[in-house]
């Protein structure tokens, strides 16, 4: 894939009951950049040094995929996006 961590509008469910979905997107702080603190990010990438990279901590989300799955067969019969907003305490 791309790597973007952007999720795709593509799930689908196969003839042979396989769900399909390309990228269900990051889990985490979309604040930043790919979850961290985009100051420290642009420091460590503009002047190519050490800088340690510190977790973001607004606007976490949630990214996944909820399959409906026949027991007995094994076979997905329907996939779905899901991107849950962090609300705050």
């Amino acid at each position: 894939g791309t790597h973007t961590h952007v999720p795709t509008a593509d799930e689908r469910v196969l003839p042979g009951g396989t769900a399909l979905i390309t990228d269900v997107g990051m889990t985490g702080p979309y604040e930043g950049i790919i979850g961290f603190r985009a100051d420290k990010s642009l420091q460590r990438f503009l002047l190519q040094t050490g800088v340690r990279l510190e977790v973001a901590k607004e606007d976490v989300r949630l990214a996944a995929a909820i399959l409906d799955v026949d027991e007995t067969t094994g076979r997905a019969l329907s996939v779905q996006r899901l991107l849950v907003p962090d609300h705050g305490p």
